[in-house]
């Protein structure tokens, strides 16, 4: 699941549409209080291209917000420490805990404590595929996610996965196991919006058996707006398939496909189909953040 704004591009992105400001204006008013940002640097952070690092850059923000009618510091909080460069950059990145963007990390390791993790590290991730809909009021319905999975050992019969809310505070969404598996033990936590489930697969499988599990993320109403998506993934995936379909009634402005690991995030362009779906693909996917974010124009009247 992703939430809604879930990191620095998506606040920005969003404070600049709900402020009716156009980016030109941004840039003008920049200009005149000292603290100049170009026009292109500015399209860069809303989309995730680039991020404020240097001091001037940073100084900049705090006009932001004032112009933006954001709290101080409210964008400056969601920037992550500078991205390595040099041999850093290229380190082998750690798996990465699959908790939501805003969790509290302790309330999520007591959620997933109660659950068996034993199995996890017995799968192999072989295919992942989420299938995101966006309905004419710019909110998701529902998330489908197809995994394919290879047992290591014999006796792996389950997995455990997790969800979040669309927006801090907001409700988490109910889950449905629909295909070769039933839920388990869930575990809800309401203050943080997370959940996290066993998915029991129909029979325990044999070593290097494979096994097809879909399920299904269903959203509580009130829905808010939707930015976009991402699988926080811990573990390796040989194929990963993101899906984004759109109501015709309300398309985006733009999209882009986002890959964030090893402390670097990569930032590609997307262009909607004919079917008005966005798709990223991505093999051989490293533990981190990938998925798609986009930004809207003016309802239409």
């Amino acid at each position: 699941m992703d939430p809604a704004p879930h990191c620095f591009a998506d606040a920005l992105r969003s404070a600049i549409a709900d402020s009716e400001i156009t980016l030109e204006r941004v840039a003008e008013q920049l200009r005149a209080r000292g603290t100049p940002v170009s026009l292109a640097t500015l399209s860069y952070w809303q989309t995730g291209r680039s991020r404020p690092e240097r001091p001037r850059s940073i100084a900049a923000l705090g006009h932001l917000e004032d112009m933006l009618g954001l709290g101080s510091g409210a964008l400056r909080a969601l920037l992550e420490a500078p991205r390595p460069r040099g041999r850093s950059a290229k380190r082998t990145p750690r798996p990465l805990a699959a908790s939501a963007p805003w969790a509290d990390t302790a309330e999520f390791r007591r959620l997933v404590a109660e659950l068996d993790l034993s199995q996890d590290s017995a799968l192999t991730r072989l295919s992942a595929h989420d299938r995101i809909t966006i309905g004419a009021d710019r909110a998701k319905t529902v998330q489908r996610t197809r995994q394919v999975l290879r047992a290591e050992r014999d006796g792996v019969d389950r997995i455990v996965v997790t969800g979040w809310a669309e927006r801090e505070g907001g409700a988490p969404p109910t889950l449905t196991g629909t295909r070769n598996c039933t839920l388990g033990r869930v575990n809800v936590d309401l203050r943080g919006g997370q959940v996290a489930a066993e998915l029991l697969f129909d029979r325990p499988l044999g070593r290097r058996e494979t096994i097809i599990v879909e399920h299904e993320y269903h959203l509580p109403t009130p829905r808010p707006t939707a930015y976009g998506h991402q699988r926080v993934s811990r573990m390796p995936v040989r194929e990963y398939l993101l899906e984004v379909r759109f109501d015709p009634r309300a398309l985006p402005r733009y999209c882009v496909q986002f890959t964030e690991a090893g402390g670097r995030e990569q930032v590609r362009a997307l262009t909607l189909d004919s079917a008005y779906t966005a798709h990223s693909m991505a093999l051989d996917l490293e533990p981190g953040r990938h998925g798609i974010r986009w930004a809207w124009g003016a309802p239409e009247t």
